[in-house]
């Protein structure tokens, strides 16, 4: 007997959606377009955030300043991705259920948002202390630090998954 979440993705990919995205000539390319393109903002907007963090980039400029605007359209960029990659998914989860690339990006994702959760709930609770320096604490460096790999991981992860 198959399992409930493996039913699931045979069903998503066998729905009129999924196949619709799938043999569409036009359809997936788009989706996958606009799915890198939410890449790009959510990863981008985040690497400035993190290299300011690590004390690289940036440094006059306080932490807040950058933080709070950043964060928010990297959240729009966040959901634009998680979007586009649901409908991409949707087309081929039977295969991706499968694939152990997909399984590992999606487990970087879900580390990249305990790493988020940690930093604001300690590092970013204290951030009038060190809003202005240009090194922040090295709370504050370590979340950044693997935020980056992080985003780096997921974007060298999601390029591979065709090919396995």
């Amino acid at each position: 007997m198959q399992s409930l979440p493996l039913q699931f993705c045979q069903w998503l990919a066998a729905s009129w959606v999924g196949t619709s995205i799938r043999e569409s000539d036009d359809l997936f390319s788009v989706i996958e377009t606009a799915h890198v393109l939410g890449i790009v903002v959510t990863a981008g907007l985040i690497g400035i955030v993190d290299l300011r963090l690590l004390g690289i980039l940036l440094t006059s400029t306080r932490a807040s300043e950058l933080v709070r605007p950043l964060v928010t359209l990297a959240w729009c960029g966040f959901a634009w991705m998680l979007t586009s990659g649901f409908l991409l998914f949707w087309s081929e989860a039977d295969k991706l259920y499968f694939n152990p690339v997909f399984r590992a990006k999606l487990l970087v994702l879900a580390s990249l948002g305990l790493n988020q959760w940690v930093f604001h709930r300690f590092a970013y609770r204290r951030i009038a202390a060190w809003d202005a320096a240009p090194r922040p604490p090295r709370a504050a460096r370590i979340a950044a630090g693997l935020s980056l790999a992080g985003w780096l991981t997921v974007i060298a992860l999601g390029r591979a998954i065709a090919y396995v």
